[in-house]
């Protein structure tokens, strides 16, 4: 995250909180930043606010610029003028829709994370990170480059997070249950799964120096498990990825990151591998 040049931050335009900007802030004053303002309105005239909000960054030192802007829907605005500006991460408090609403429709903040081209940072929490744990979510079960490539960019984010807030980074993957009737035998007896998949993450533990009492290898789903155990180590923030698969569906996320969006109490960082950043460039390049 220190190789970040420019944030892209979603100023809300009815919220007077601006739990996004405290967390831009934070990052930005260790990675020497630009922070790029964006309200997303088509309607009233923000232009005030992001002067006011500009001159009071750019008193304490930051490099600011703001820009009001409206493209069609939200996540398409978000994704225009993030590439537009060359921002590298995009930072937006969470605002959850209520559960008929989202029943009958795809919440806004769910399609940001499907159809934006960069790391999202959804801040659902006023708790500083200051001191607190990181939690990084990988499959260690999923063997293909892809996964090995983005389980090292959610480790490396996630350490990299620890570092900038001086606490504890811990790392979970989920497996599945024991079946009697799996052609592998390993997959018969949950010790031996544990075994494989403790095995699978040697390399990173002793890359990033984690210790086995912060590896937490758990049986069941991981949209179950990443939240439960986000809640009982405290983390401040929690890392997830996704790999989407072949045709239309390279272009979307996968829904365990939509499901613990709404289910921590943390805030959420979650990456995509480099090509389907890349095919999702692609597409907001030809809109």
């Amino acid at each position: 995250m220190q190789a970040i040049r420019s944030i892209l931050v979603i100023v809300e335009a009815n919220r007077t909180d601006d739990l996004a900007l405290k967390r831009a802030k934070l990052i930005a004053g260790v990675a020497q930043s630009h922070l790029h303002l964006l309200v997303c309105d088509r309607k009233e005239d923000h232009a005030a606010r992001l002067e006011t909000l500009a001159g009071e960054l750019q008193g304490e030192g930051y490099s600011v610029s703001t820009e009001q802007f409206w493209q069609d829907n939200l996540q398409q605005t978000i994704a225009s003028v993030q590439q537009a500006e060359g921002c590298g991460l995009v930072i937006k408090q969470h605002v959850p829709d209520n559960p008929l609403k989202k029943a009958l429709l795809t919440p806004d903040d769910w399609k940001i994370l499907r159809h934006c081209p960069v790391p999202v940072l959804m801040v659902k929490s006023e708790r500083p990170w200051t001191g607190g744990a990181v939690l990084a979510a990988v499959d260690v079960g999923n063997h293909d480059s892809e996964h090995r490539t983005l389980h090292a960019s959610i480790i490396n984010h996630g350490f990299d997070i620890a570092r900038l807030a001086h606490g504890e980074l811990h790392v979970l993957t989920a497996h599945p249950s024991p079946m009697l009737s799996a052609a592998d035998p390993t997959f018969q007896l949950k010790d031996s799964i544990e075994a494989r998949y403790r095995q699978q993450c040697q390399a990173f533990q002793q890359e990033y120096a984690i210790a086995d009492d912060r590896l937490h290898i758990e049986e069941g789903p991981a949209d179950v498990l990443i939240p439960y155990v986000a809640q009982q180590l405290g983390a401040v923030v929690t890392v997830i990825g996704t790999v989407a698969r072949s045709g239309l569906s390279g272009a979307l996320i996968g829904n365990t990151a939509e499901v613990v969006l709404d289910n921590l109490e943390s805030d959420v960082l979650v990456l995509k591998p480099d090509a389907i950043m890349a095919q999702l460039e692609d597409l907001v390049a030809q809109r």
